[in-house]
């Protein structure tokens, strides 16, 4: 894959250090940026974007969040599906997780067009494919009084990520961290049928012995974004960059960061044209900490395409 890196102008949020940001999502209604510290079991959200940064404890880690129609957030723990009706109020658990929680925990997620809220997990062992996407659909004409449904849609990974859909919502983005692989589905929004899977972006694999700093490796793909033109915008643990790519799969463009691990691209402000992305410090080198001292902050510049509007859980 050839691909030309293009400089931008980052700026950080300035009281924002996470050991694991991820989820990033804009509440258009609030003009505030959310998004977690998955291994710091924190909940984060920051005004407009900047300044300072309120956070929420949370029982164990949180994979990805949401906002609700009716207000509130959805949520994905390690053990399960969880409802918040305000910032800091209680935690309700909608659904159970199916997985050993001792193994497996939930990872990257986020509601799809018609309401229902997605989630894949994390196999932690890292050594068999066991990894599955979920969605939980509590929307009242599909629960009909009962408890929210949730579907198994998809499995045989290692870490779920980079899911995303497409403007029109007839394709379906779903990553394979360790794979080094980004697939794609023939979409059915009604039903949630994914069909017809094949692969939209493959990355070279780590080079055995490579070191953080080397050169030769371009990362892997983590969290995704899209935008209104329906290019999917990747970010590339440890590869340093955010990749922009045409839904026929062709890199557009490559922005530089100034940290080996971005983890997960989203788009926000008023016009949808600041784009923020998440990164992690947790486990990364001394040596690397060093040389980009904003590891594990949010960062954010200014884009030309607009961003796809955040979905809203429904229930």
């Amino acid at each position: 894959m050839k691909r030309t890196m293009t400089s931008a102008h980052w700026q950080a949020l300035p009281t924002s250090l996470d050991e694991l940001g991820e989820s990033p999502f804009w509440h258009p209604d609030e003009q505030t940026l959310y998004w977690v510290d998955v291994p710091g079991r924190q909940l984060r959200r920051a005004r407009n974007g900047s300044g300072a940064v309120e956070s929420w404890a949370m029982p164990s880690e949180p994979g990805c969040i949401a906002p609700a129609r009716s207000g509130g957030l959805v949520l994905a723990l390690r053990d399960g599906f969880y409802r918040a009706r305000q910032w800091r109020g209680a935690l309700v658990r909608l659904a159970a997780a199916e997985h050993d929680t001792a193994t497996t925990r939930f990872n990257d997620g986020k509601a799809d067009p018609l309401g229902r809220f997605w989630a894949g997990t994390i196999y932690e062992p890292r050594d068999a494919p066991r990894a599955a996407l979920y969605s939980l659909d509590a929307r009242p004409q599909a629960r009909a009084g009962t408890a929210p449904t949730l579907v198994r849609r998809a499995g045989e990974v290692v870490t779920a990520n980079g899911l995303a859909f497409s403007p029109d919502a007839r394709t379906l983005y779903w990553a394979d961290t360790p794979g080094h692989v980004v697939r794609a589905w023939d979409w059915d929004a009604a039903s949630g049928a994914m069909e017809r899977p094949r692969e939209f972006l493959r990355l070279p694999g780590k080079p055995e012995g490579w070191q953080p700093g080397q050169p030769g490796y371009a990362g892997r793909p983590d969290g995704a974004a899209m935008d209104s033109q329906g290019n999917y915008w990747c970010a590339l643990f440890e590869g340093g960059a955010l990749l922009q790519l045409s839904p026929q799969g062709r890199v557009l463009s490559a922005l530089d960061l100034p940290v080996r691990c971005p983890t997960m691209p989203c788009f926000g402000g008023a016009d949808l044209r600041t784009l923020f992305v998440t990164s992690a410090r947790h486990n990364r080198p001394d040596a690397e900490l060093r040389e980009m001292p904003l590891s594990g902050q949010v960062l954010w510049t200014r884009v030309d395409v607009p961003g796809q509007p955040v979905n809203f859980f429904i229930d």
